[in-house]
């Protein structure tokens, strides 16, 4: 079938340049990674910027059938260009358009890049996030929290403007500095001294979770993934553990609560969570990623490849789960045949899946931290 994978590469495809800009890009390595998996599946793929073009350059690939029915998919690659709430940007494009596309809704995103609504509806699910506090200005009062604290900017990704501070004065120039470079709001959160784990997850109803990544820091003088540690300036500091040693316990413990993180954020098809793990054992979920990377060297792929997956297999794998979310049933590959979509499935089930969940979430989340 006809596949798009759309892509935010080139900044220049804008009415104007206004509002903040993207600081955030798939590399062009993992781009081409993505286009070759899909082509050797039996795709017939187009390769097309997340712009102001994208929906004539979707029309023209992959017209509606005369029924007016789609006959293409978007594999979404795309962090968008600038301004607020960026990941929403082309799934709100596409919805708007009627176009089926690989991912999370843009509510899913929005609620997953804004760190504080994230742990309010984690709060409500019953799954444990550090204490916190909203910071405007560095003149502010933490409020009681303990130090050492993380400071990092409210809606952001990749540990961008990431920071441990030691004390007030220290805060106020990491506050000071997110609002800077940022033009956003701070969240302050209360530093967990332990082990960070990531879990990754694929699917909708039924979720698998892929073996856990554990990031093991060495000597490096601070312990947490920032985005110097990320993209490779202290990457020889920081060495990823998969499968990550954890007993069953807490295994089933981190599977609940990172459940229940995804299920809260109204997330599809795929995505990874941020757990830190404190002194005496007990899980604390710092983020969820709704776009969790398909680098080669990211966490995400690499517990992809622990649980048994090519990166072709994994592509190809995402498209599946959202061609059977819309239509029932994975894509078909062979270029031969005439693609018929069926009838969509996915308003009814996504709304069935995430008003069961909204029930659900708590019990088994306080039931794992009980067992412990």
């Amino acid at each position: 079938m006809k596949v798009a994978v759309v892509c935010n590469s080139d900044h220049t495809g804008v009415i104007n340049h206004f509002g903040a800009p993207c600081p955030e890009k798939y590399a062009r390595t993992a781009i081409q990674s993505t286009v070759q998996a899909l082509e050797a599946a039996g795709h017939e793929v187009l390769l097309c910027e997340a712009d102001k073009n994208v929906l004539a350059n979707l029309e023209e690939f992959m017209p509606a059938d005369a029924a007016g029915r789609p006959t293409g998919i978007v594999f979404n690659m795309a962090y968008g260009i600038q301004g607020q709430a960026r990941y929403t940007h082309l799934p709100a494009v596409l919805e708007m358009a009627g176009v089926p596309y690989t991912g999370s809704t843009p509510l899913g995103h929005a609620l997953a890049l804004d760190k504080v609504i994230t742990k309010k509806l984690m709060a409500d699910a019953g799954v444990p996030t550090p204490r916190y506090r909203v910071m405007r200005c560095g003149s502010e009062s933490p409020d009681g929290l303990r130090f050492p604290l993380v400071v990092k900017p409210r809606q952001e990704s990749t540990s961008f403007g990431l920071q441990l501070v030691h004390d007030p004065g220290q805060l106020a120039v990491a506050v000071e500095a997110v609002r800077a470079s940022y033009q956003q709001d701070a969240l302050v959160e209360e530093y967990i001294e332990g082990r960070e784990i990531c879990v990754g997850l694929l699917g909708n109803e039924t979720l698998q979770f892929l073996p856990f990544v554990e990031h093991e820091f060495g000597a490096t003088a601070v312990r947490m993934l920032t985005w110097e540690a990320k993209t490779g300036k202290l990457a020889a500091d920081v060495r990823k553990i998969c499968p990550a040693p954890v007993g069953e316990a807490l295994a089933s413990w981190l599977r609940a609560i990172s459940e229940a993180t995804f299920r809260a954020c109204w997330c599809r098809d795929y995505a990874r969570v941020d757990i830190r793990i404190d002194v005496n054992g007990a899980p604390y979920v710092l983020e969820i990623n709704s776009m969790a990377s398909l680098g080669s060297t990211g966490s995400f792929v690499l517990a992809a490849t622990a649980a048994g997956y090519s990166l072709d297999e994994l592509v190809n794998r995402i498209l599946d789960i959202a061609h059977s979310r819309y239509f029932g049933g994975p894509a078909p590959r062979r270029l031969d045949e005439t693609y018929i979509p069926p009838e969509p499935q996915h308003v009814q089930s996504d709304r069935h899946l995430h008003e069961a969940a909204a029930g659900e979430a708590r019990s088994p989340v306080l039931s794992h931290r009980n067992a412990l």
